[in-house]
């Protein structure tokens, strides 16, 4: 039987090539032909030579229903052998496109592999643990999915007192005894010195218990900071084998020792060694750059001249009325001041010609110290902080630091010369260095970038931002190139100045011996900007990257999530070959954290790497632990601190429970107070004398000053304890985190203040923020000063008082976490205004 290929549709059949066509009927006669045939047979017929009707039903019988009857019985004869045929046709369509096959692009940072636990060895970890651990220190189901996840990636929702450090230490455990990964494959990462010490403490103490031999020198190896894991990396390049951190300069360390770079990445202060590498360069710079002079001079004028103060403001109208009392006393009031600056060793200063003159206000005489001549402008000095706040003239009803106060006021509202007000002692010093000459001075003045809380020395402003700049994962200079600015404002001058400045200090720094570099610098140089550098490392360096526990994820920077995921990629670029022969193979992140905790986004941190896990670190298979049971504090302790965050955007699925001994503490609310330091001083010594460890939390350095006066008592019989019976602590609230007390005191509110422009480009810039918020960064601050509340909240186990200070008329409308108190609430006591 013939068969028939359809391919693409054309037809190709193996039937003889020859095969007869259809019959049909004959064709008609031409007409000459039928008229001669006509008369041919009507002659015949005549003749009686044939017959003609005989001819015609003949015709009609055997020809028309021959061929009729032909027809039908071959059609269906065909029929039915082209439909038996027809079975046997294969159809070939080509659906294969035309343009040329490009294969799939694999983006994820780990390779498809699980960890090989069965359930043999899952159940003799469970035993060993009954048996070695305290029966209040056995994990939790949720725990032990922590422990037993088995992806390349997990992700470990851990609120306030949630027991992670433990379920950590028996994640290292588990690696390292049962499934016999090396130790220098793996990596626990925590964020300050504090925490770093108590991991490791942990750690040994868990070793032990299983007779493991860890030494050390073995825990300080495997629980790091980042920046004691990235200056390795740098320190393996050509030419940079002794490289040092600038951030490590002033600080006693032997030489050499990686492990021991574990300076506070949210510590800002300067040491003298680093200002005077920025001294140094600053001078340098001076002479070279023509335009670096010119806009520091700009700068010079604009935050040493005395700010305008519009005359209709509140605070002048009600010190106008004074104006000529304030004169009459100016003259006394001039004499106290210099005498305090005699006395401080900050007057007369070099470069200010001291001299006793006067100035108009408002028709009244009021008197200057001294003239600076190249500015052409007048010198006042002031109160200096560091005076006592009581300090009074004799037979003055006014103290001099409010005294002081008026004639500042009046001079901003009504002065029409150039006027320099020197605050304190420490800037007067600084600008008689600058105006002296002095090779290793700065620049001497402070400068305040907009949405600062305060001013600061000019290079410390630029470390600062440059510092935010590059921790959002940006080159200065880049970043500087995009920003903009309204025209005559001062932040454009000071960030040209900054860009010129900061690749000037870089220079500066490498020509060093040994060379200097910054953090920031040494993980750009290993980003996913750079990943050429990556390949040149040496497998031992990469390794300990391979399987990586990070603490505190809430709080990484945009630059440290670059540094990772170049580094992951790059593990997962060398394939099997960087593992063989070891027990440890591929590659894995657990990142432990707490959105809610995320107080560091002025430092340029950032939540969202931590709530969009998943998108930030590509893998294969992914787990999400969520630990809900809180075994530190009592529940309305949780209830009042998750109430201040429940408006912030936040991972899902979050409430915790009191669990463990935590839910057999009596229940307390938070109480809120006016603000009240002797009231705040009984309580926390009667708790004191209780037995009770107490925590005193702080926004401003001042009001911890303010409170040893009133807890001298405390502070003398505590600090001649041992250290491990102390039970006394004084904290801010940022640096509380991680710990905890009977009771906690929290003094002043959680508030954002200001707005800063330049934050909000570079954050938009740096991909964060949503879409459209021009204000990005100023958005996330508002949300950030109820998680620090939530954090302060959080370190009590029983007991919480909250003393606020009421906000005064500029501040009334800012965000403020204490306007969230909810007195209906179980969970709160608002003592305010009773």
């Amino acid at each position: 039987m013939a068969a028939v290929l359809i391919f693409n549709g054309v037809t190709v059949s193996n039937e003889h090539p020859h095969a007869p066509a259809d019959l049909t009927p004959p064709a008609q006669l031409p007409w000459l032909r039928r008229l001669a045939a006509r008369l041919l047979g009507r002659g015949l017929s005549r003749l009686q030579a044939q017959h003609r009707d005989s001819w015609f039903l003949g015709h009609a019988t055997g020809q028309r229903n021959g061929h009729a009857d032909g027809l039908r019985d071959g059609y269906e004869r065909g029929r039915a052998e082209g439909y038996e045929a027809g079975r046997q046709v294969l159809v070939i369509r080509d659906l294969r496109t035309q343009s040329a096959a490009v294969p799939g692009e694999d983006d994820k940072l780990f390779d498809d592999w699980r960890l090989p636990l069965t359930a043999e060895l899952k159940k003799r970890f469970k035993a060993d643990v009954a048996k070695r651990l305290p029966a209040h220190a056995q994990p939790s189901a949720a725990q032990w999915k922590l422990i037993f996840s088995d992806t390349p990636s997990t992700c470990v929702v851990a609120g306030a007192g949630a027991g992670k450090s433990t379920s950590l230490v028996l994640r290292i455990l588990l690696l390292r005894h049962y499934l016999g990964f090396e130790l220098d494959a793996m990596t626990v990462v925590t964020f300050t010195r504090e925490s770093r010490k108590d991991f490791i403490q942990r750690l040994l103490q868990v070793f032990a218990l299983w007779q493991l031999e860890l030494s050390p020198v073995q825990g300080r190896e495997l629980v790091r900071t980042f920046h004691s894991r990235i200056l390795p990396l740098v320190r393996s390049l050509p030419g940079f084998n002794q490289v040092r951190a600038f951030e490590t300069l002033g600080h006693d360390m032997p030489a050499g020792n990686e492990a021991a770079a574990d300076s506070n990445p949210f510590d800002l202060r300067l040491n003298d060694v680093q200002r005077q590498q920025l001294n140094l360069c600053y001078h340098d710079l001076l002479e070279q750059s023509p335009r670096f002079g010119s806009l520091v001079g700009a700068l010079r004028q604009e935050a040493l001249l005395l700010k305008p103060v519009d005359p209709d403001h509140p605070d002048v109208q009600k010190r106008v009325q004074v104006t000529q009392l304030a004169a009459q006393r100016d003259e006394e009031l001039c004499d106290v001041i210099e005498d305090l600056w005699f006395a401080a060793g900050a007057w007369p200063i070099k470069g200010i010609e001291p001299c006793r003159d006067t100035v108009q206000i408002r028709g009244s005489r009021f008197h200057v110290q001294g003239r600076l001549e190249g500015l052409d402008a007048w010198v006042v000095l002031g109160f200096d902080p560091s005076e006592s706040a009581q300090y009074q003239r004799p037979g003055a009803k006014l103290t001099v630091r409010a005294e002081w106060a008026v004639k500042r006021t009046l001079f901003q509202a009504f002065c029409d010369k150039q006027l320099i007000w020197l605050d304190n002692y420490a800037s007067a010093k600084r600008l008689a260095a600058a105006l002296a000459g002095d090779a290793v001075a700065g620049p001497g003045f402070e400068y305040k970038v907009k949405g600062e809380l305060a001013p600061a020395p000019l290079l410390d402003a630029f470390v600062g931002a440059a510092s935010f700049i590059e921790n959002l994962g940006l080159d200065v200079s880049h970043a500087v190139a995009a920003m903009s600015f309204a025209p005559g404002d001062s932040d454009g001058p000071f960030f040209e100045a900054l860009a010129l400045f900061w690749k000037a200090l870089e220079a500066h720094l490498l020509a060093q011996s040994p060379p200097v570099m910054t953090y920031n610098r040494m993980f750009a140089l290993f980003g996913e900007n750079n990943p050429e550098n990556l390949k040149l490392l040496p497998d031992p360096l990469l390794r300990p990257l391979a399987h990586l526990m990070i603490d505190e994820f809430q709080d990484v920077s945009p630059q440290i999530v670059s540094w990772l995921r170049a580094s992951l990629a790059e593990i997962r670029r060398r394939g099997p070959a960087m593992h063989a022969g070891r027990g440890a193979q591929h590659s894995s992140l657990m990142c432990v954290g707490d959105d809610w905790q995320s107080v560091y986004g002025w430092r340029g941190s950032s939540p969202k790497y931590f709530m969009e896990f998943t998108k930030a670190f590509p893998s294969p298979a992914h787990t999400r632990v969520m630990l809900v049971d809180n075994y530190r504090s009592q529940q309305h302790v949780i209830d009042a601190a998750e109430h201040l965050v429940k408006g912030t955007p936040a991972i899902t699925g979050k409430k915790a429970r009191a669990s463990g001994p935590a839910a057999e503490l009596p229940l307390a609310p938070v109480k809120v107070c006016e603000r009240d330091e002797v009231a705040l001083a009984q309580t926390l010594v009667e708790h004191y004398e209780q037995g009770e460890t107490v925590m005193m939390l702080y926004r401003k350095s001042s009001d911890k000053s303010l409170m040893e006066q009133h807890l001298l008592a405390i502070l003398k019989v505590d600090s001649s304890l041992p250290p491990s019976q102390r039970r006394f602590k004084q904290l801010t609230y940022h640096s509380a985190k991680g710990l905890q007390a009977d009771a906690v005191f929290m003094l002043g509110d959680c508030q954002y203040l200001t707005s800063s422009p330049y934050k909000n480009q570079v954050y938009r810039m740096a991909g964060l923020g949503k879409p459209g918020d021009a204000q990005a960064f100023d958005t996330a601050q508002k949300e950030e000063v109820q998680r620090l509340a939530y954090v302060a909240i959080t370190r009590a186990v029983s007991h919480c008082y909250w003393y606020v200070e009421r906000p005064n008329a500029e501040a009334v409308n800012q965000p403020r976490a204490s306007a969230l108190v909810d007195g209906r609430q179980a969970f709160f006591e608002d003592l305010r205004g009773q």
